[in-house]
This record gives structure tokens, sequence and C-alpha cells, in this order.
């Protein structure tokens, strides 16, 4: 029987530089302990709006994957990069992660895809780790059910 393919999972913020690599980090986490065939990878919608980051990620974002026991390498050592059309493509599930901030930018700048973006509402502030952990949790506890649902109907035809 042949490995299915993984699909992926894109998390959006503005900057790429804290919320969207945190959820990126934590649901590959979460996903390779649960054994979901889904990888995430992020990027920023406007990277020009992050003239004060300074490195490659927030460092309160990577002391609290490790605070969470979530392995920090090279997810959070590449540099932050701008959303494009392709990202788009490569994805099958997109996640903006502030509607009132991310929807005017998708709006702007690629409105083709705004219509297949699901939003949260994380504040960009170190405060809300835990919504957005509750929030990864949960995304990845729906993709757990939608994967158990397919295979028992794949079961059930034949």
């Amino acid at each position: 029987m042949t490995q299915p393919r993984h699909k992926n999972v894109l998390f959006l913020c503005t900057g790429n530089y804290y919320r969207s690599r945190f959820a990126e980090s934590l649901f590959n986490s979460l996903a390779t302990k649960m054994g979901l065939p889904w990888r995430a990878f992020s990027r920023g919608l406007a990277l020009e709006r992050g003239i004060n980051n300074v490195g490659p990620m927030a460092m309160v974002a990577v002391d609290a994957l490790r605070n969470r026991g979530v392995c920090v390498g090279d997810d959070c050592a590449r540099a932050p990069a701008q959303v494009a059309v392709k990202d788009f493509e490569a994805a099958d599930h997109v996640v903006a992660l502030k509607r009132a901030e991310h929807l005017p930018l998708l709006q702007e700048r690629y409105p083709d895809w705004t219509e297949s973006v699901e939003f949260w509402d994380v504040e960009d502030a170190p405060e809300a780790l835990d919504l957005m952990e509750r929030e990864v949790v949960a995304l990845t506890a729906r993709l757990l059910t939608v994967r158990g649902m397919t295979q028992a109907n794949q079961k059930r035809s034949r």
C-alpha cells in the first residue's frame, strides 16, 4: 500500500516573524506525534511592516515553543518569507491568524485567494500564545477527524 502524500497547511500573519511561525512549528510537532499526514509552512502578508523585527524569529515565540517541548530547529532559523501565489497553490488549507488585520491585506494583494482562507482572531502579542495553541490543537483535531472519517469510508467501500 502506498503512503498518502502529505497535505499542507499555510499559516499567514503580517511579518512571518511571530504568530505564523509559532503556529507552523507547533502544528508540525503535533501532526508528527499524531501521525497526521499534514505539514505546515508559514508566510507573511506584508514583510515590509516588520521593520523592528530582529533576527529570524521572535525569541518569545522560540522560548514558548521550547517551553512546550517543541524542538526548534531549522523552522526557527530561516528568515521571514513573503507569501506568493505559489504558496497558496501548494496549500490544502490556509489560515490567517487575525481577520481584522489580514483580510484587508489579502483583499488588496491576493484577492483571488480571500474566500479560501480560514480566519482566526489571534492578536500580535505574547499573551495570545495560549489562544494560538488552542486554535492549532483544534485544527489538528479537525484534520484527524476528517482523516478518520475518510479512512472509515474507504474501508466500507472495499
